[in-house]
């Protein structure tokens, strides 16, 4: 039995591709979760897999809940299951007709299930969320101070300048408030630390890109090399038909590992003695500099999984080469 599950802000809709189950709802909180997992648990027909969308985070309490119950979870990308729905001619959408489509999705493309993830991971997947989310409104907060310092405003503007001067310095301090737990939650995990030192003995790779891939890319050394660079979205894709050629591009993958090793391809290609002469034999082959630049980033991500990979065969002998 396939199930797709659509997760919206208060409730969950539920439907099976073949109707072995009635669709249903249940309300997006303990009482609803448990009962999904019951109404789950007692049909007849045993589950092949479960699927619903990314949606920014709410619906990551759904797959905790579902795994524990030890029920096959995949999370996919909306934008392939909104694809799929436009070529399947199902145009129409309500929170019951997503529901069926994910289910329909489960059973013609079976996704990968999810990992169940541990505790430590979500806290510090929760941090890094958030301190982006500082980062983004910090950075909001300085371009209208510049704004202001550009119009040199006076009189009522400095009751503006005032504002924003308080709002900056708040969240300068949550900032480094973010940054003081993300490293207590490493320290205070020995396998963690040891995973966080070994990916920073890398020249380029800093604090928060080993935080990054530690807390957004858990897969990292549990994949081989095309398939940990398609995940970060740095797999280049063909675009070719017929006698035209295009460009190949990048694209898709996890934005946030992508943004944190593009920082670490820069500060690279200046002290890492490889990179840097990888990355100078591409311009000198004529390759454009952020061409040279992305493979850099590709190059360094698959020298960090492959160095987790060894970490791991050797503190987890039974790991699925």
């Amino acid at each position: 039995m396939f199930v797709g599950i659509d997760v919206s802000k208060d409730f969950l809709d539920v439907a099976t591709r073949a109707g072995e189950v009635s669709p249903f709802r249940v309300s997006r909180d303990e009482t609803g979760m448990n009962e999904l997992v019951q109404r789950l648990r007692s049909a007849e027909t045993q589950i092949k897999l479960i699927v619903m969308e990314a949606t920014g985070g709410i619906e990551r309490d759904v797959v905790a809940v579902l795994a524990a119950a030890n029920l096959p979870v995949a999370v996919v990308n909306p934008r392939c299951v909104r694809d799929f729905a436009r070529c399947t001619g199902k145009r129409a959408k309500t929170d019951a007709i997503d529901a069926a489509i994910l289910a329909w999705y489960a059973e013609a493309v079976e996704p990968a299930i999810e990992p169940i993830p541990d505790a430590l991971s979500r806290e510090v997947d929760a941090l890094l969320t958030r301190r982006r989310q500082v980062i983004q409104t910090l950075v909001s907060e300085r371009n209208r101070r510049g704004g202001l310092l550009l119009q040199r405003i006076t009189g009522p503007g400095k009751r503006v300048m005032e504002s924003l001067e308080r709002s900056i310095k708040w969240l300068e301090s949550e900032l480094a408030a973010l940054d003081d737990d993300l490293d207590n939650a490493i320290k205070n995990s020995p396998v963690w630390r040891e995973k966080d030192d070994l990916l920073r003995s890398v020249k380029g790779v800093g604090p928060i890109v080993s935080r990054t891939l530690l807390g957004y890319l858990p897969e990292l050394g549990r994949l081989n090399r095309k398939q940990v660079a398609s995940l970060a979205g740095l797999a280049p894709f063909n675009d070719d038909s017929g006698k035209g050629s295009k460009k190949r591009k990048i694209g898709g993958g996890r934005a946030e590992v992508r943004s944190v090793l593009y920082m670490a391809a820069v500060t690279a290609v200046r002290w890492n003695e490889a990179l840097a002469a990888f990355y100078r034999r591409l311009v000198a082959a004529g390759k454009p500099k952020k061409v040279a630049l992305t493979a850099v980033m590709r190059k360094l991500l698959i020298h960090l999984n492959a160095l987790m990979r060894i970490h791991l065969q050797t503190t987890e002998p039974k790991l699925t080469p």
